[in-house]
């Protein structure tokens, strides 16, 4: 005799498990930024105008020039590399910073005063 509540028990495994996989894939976004770059977006979430560079900028512009949201820091590491990037609220890297990421961070919603703040970045060795 087959019972019938093994496909139902299976039916509910599969499905448990299969909306286990979407849950966790939508969660777990990663920044599409550049190897080898510092990426601002105008959105959080990495969502919006994207805006990328390899290194310095003493005077952001539009439109990431105090429209910044959510940042990635794709950076090459090593040693004597300055792998880290240091967000300043106004150009010419004056002002406090606003963020500061290290080799392979992201931030992906802003916390407090950071958001919509950055006017300029510089690469260093650390933070």
């Amino acid at each position: 005799m087959i019972s019938s509540h093994k496909p139902t028990a299976l039916l509910a495994a599969t499905l448990l498990a299969l909306g286990t996989a979407v849950a966790s894939s939508a969660t777990a976004q990663a920044a599409s930024c550049p190897s080898g770059q510092f990426c601002a977006w105008t959105d959080a979430n990495f969502g919006g105008q994207r805006t990328n560079w390899s290194g310095d900028d003493h005077d952001w512009e539009d439109p990431i020039q105090d429209q910044d949201s959510s940042w990635a820091n794709h950076g090459i590491s090593g040693p004597g590399i300055k792998d880290h990037v240091q967000v300043y609220e106004n150009p010419g890297l004056v002002g406090f910073g606003t963020v500061c990421l290290g080799p392979g961070q992201e931030i992906a919603t802003p916390s407090g005063w950071a958001n919509d703040s950055g006017d300029s970045h510089t690469w260093k060795m650390e933070c």
